[in-house]
């Protein structure tokens, strides 16, 4: 599919924050493996495929990144400050996901490691993903 647009076009990504019903929730991260933010610890995420939903796209970069299947998901909203992806104009749409206790993950693809972290106590996240993070914990405390 070839198109020439007059108008330039952002970049789109998935992102999906999976939360523990614990006593003490937790939630899933990966510690990035490529720049920017290379070492930093994020939500799981990508770009979008041509061929897939935003959440098709959430869902397939958790697996790939960490290695956990899931296929329910929420929608927490979609973020695109102009400036939030040093590698130019990017939007997100992000998704929570709820489960019942941490599964085994490991990093895979970009995603150096992946681990789980008490809610109340997380590391610094890249990009604009700690405002995302708040947005996840809200609605997940709506549940």
């Amino acid at each position: 599919m070839s198109n020439t647009y007059k108008y330039p076009r952002p970049a789109v990504t998935g992102d999906c924050v999976v939360i523990t019903t614990e006593d003490e929730p937790r939630v899933l991260l990966i510690e990035r493996g490529n720049e920017p933010y290379k070492g930093c610890w994020a939500i799981p995420g990508g770009f979008l495929n041509m061929d897939e939903t935003t959440e098709q796209c959430a869902l397939r970069e958790l697996e790939e990144e960490t290695g956990l299947k899931l296929v329910n998901v929420q929608q927490i909203g979609a973020y695109s400050k102009v400036d939030r992806d040093p590698r130019g104009r990017t939007i997100s749409v992000a998704y929570l996901a709820v489960v019942d206790q941490p599964f085994e993950v490991s990093g895979q693809d970009d995603a150096a490691k992946a681990q789980w972290f008490p809610v109340n106590a997380l590391p610094p996240l890249a990009f604009d993903h700690a405002e995302i993070m708040a947005d996840a914990i809200a609605l997940y405390n709506k549940h």
